[in-house]
């Protein structure tokens, strides 16, 4: 294994029993991980153990990774609080306030359930840096075995939860409530399923729960935040005001409207930063977004006064960029978004949360939010490859994709890259025409599918 492949771009992803996901892999990742995040810290192994706090989502595979992850721990002389089942920013919630040096999700975030992954907080409860990922694989690569250990024996803490949710229903504005809304909530069969619904239904609303009965197999399967028709669907025949889909482990949210319509990471971003300047609580007058957000968006924050700041794809990156710039507020269009006010990291409940607290004071109906600007059409096209050649070695697919890039100056843009876990090339083409625009990325795809002989078109 080389280094600077192990971590994506949140965390270690894989098929469980394969690759780094073998058992002794995460057994040997825990140890090490566990060591530079104390060394980090300037934390020393004496007579007490130092804790962590590991949660994961409804995977079937998650108990054996939190074994493997236990006996790990247990050889760096650690000890472990077992949060269960949890959604991953209640971990980075959870991890300062009951004194751990880091935590841990299991999860593969929004995957199908044949993967799963991990990833690591700091004791302040933001994920851990590059710097600190390639110092862990470099010792993993030397050592790839940890040190036989007897276990510690870890403690159950699932009850910390409520602690997370009372902080939750804080973040809400006190002189709003939800009496009288109509919500359908979609969990995604994930890590928020023994949460949302109460919670929603705890500040008033009439709650219409779906994704809510994990069988460890059927986390973001046809449901959740990557697949929103099903929630549509039941907002419309619930005559509901509005919906909220989460992903499997609950760090990223979507809304959508009365009519079904679905607001995306970048409506939901425009309606918290018009609501953070009315409020005079838009730190720097700038928001942080990913190169994925559209066009639309940024023209809209710019009609505001409000800069972007664009980082590349990964919520990490737009964390780094929020305590750089000292901003309150960023994300993904995908709907991973960051409330640097309230927490460190993105959080699919408190996006909702947030959401509805401007919808509420609005006075308007959920679609008026998704009125807010006019997207500018895109192209997303996900082929399948057997592998992962680097693109910029390809002559011809670099080549096709330079023209569109010159044919869309000034009007659009194209953006191709590889999917962090799965076997995936996504195809991103935005402009005025999105028949301009399927042409372009089916002349991408077809240049690709060429040069590399593999590859066919993702369906679903």
């Amino acid at each position: 294994m080389s280094t600077g492949q192990l971590f994506g771009t949140d965390g270690v992803r894989g098929i469980p029993g394969q690759g780094a996901l073998k058992p002794e892999t995460v057994r040997a990742l825990a140890y090490h991980a566990a060591h530079v995040l104390l060394e980090r810290q300037g934390i020393k192994v004496n007579g007490s153990a130092p804790l962590i706090a590991i949660g994961r989502d409804t995977r079937g595979s998650g108990p054996a990774l939190l074994h493997s992850l236990i006996s790990g721990f247990s050889a760096a002389g650690v000890r472990v609080i077992d949060l269960g089942v949890i959604p991953t920013p209640a971990v980075s919630y959870l991890v300062p306030r009951l004194g751990c040096f880091a935590g841990v999700v299991i999860s593969a975030s929004h995957n199908p359930a044949e993967y799963n992954g991990i990833k690591f907080f700091d004791g302040a409860g933001f994920k851990i840096t590059q710097a600190i990922e390639l110092e862990v694989e470099r010792r993993l690569h030397a050592r790839p075995a940890a040190p036989p250990a007897l276990p510690k024996p870890s403690f159950a803490a699932a009850d910390r939860a409520a602690i997370y949710v009372d902080f939750l229903k804080s973040a809400f504005p006190a002189m709003l409530d939800l009496d009288g809304t109509r919500i359908v909530v979609d969990c995604a069969n994930g890590a928020a399923a023994a949460f949302a619904p109460k919670l929603l239904s705890d500040l008033g609303a009439e709650v219409f729960a779906i994704g809510v009965k994990p069988n460890g197999r059927n986390i973001n399967a046809g449901c959740g935040a990557t697949d929103t028709a099903a929630l549509q669907r039941e907002v419309k025949r619930r005559r509901a005001h509005a919906g909220l889909a989460l992903d499997g482990d609950a760090d990223r949210a979507l809304i959508c409207d009365e009519h079904g319509r679905l607001l995306d990471g970048d409506a939901l971003i425009a309606a918290a930063a018009a609501r953070l300047l009315r409020r005079g609580g838009l730190k720097g007058g700038k928001v942080a977004v990913t190169v994925m957000s559209n066009y639309g968006l940024l023209t809209y924050l710019r009609a505001l006064g409000v800069s972007a700041v664009t980082t590349p794809v990964g919520d990490r990156h737009v964390t780094e960029a929020i305590e750089k710039e000292g901003l309150s507020l960023g994300g993904e269009n995908s709907g991973h978004i960051v409330f640097r006010d309230f927490a460190p990291t993105g959080d699919g409940l408190l996006t909702g949360l947030q959401t509805f607290a401007a919808w509420r004071e609005s006075g308007k109906p959920m679609s008026a939010l998704g009125r807010l600007y006019k997207s500018t059409p895109q192209t997303l096209k996900a082929l399948h490859v057997k592998g992962k050649p680097p693109i910029a070695m390809m002559a011809r697919t670099t080549s096709v994709i330079a023209s569109a890039v010159k044919r869309l100056t000034g009007r659009g843009r194209v953006f191709v890259r590889y999917s962090g876990t799965e076997p995936v090339l996504r195809i991103l083409v935005e402009g005025p025409s999105a028949v301009e625009n399927r042409t372009i990325a089916d002349s991408i795809s077809k240049i690709y599918q060429t040069e590399t002989g593999a590859g066919e078109e993702k369906r679903g």
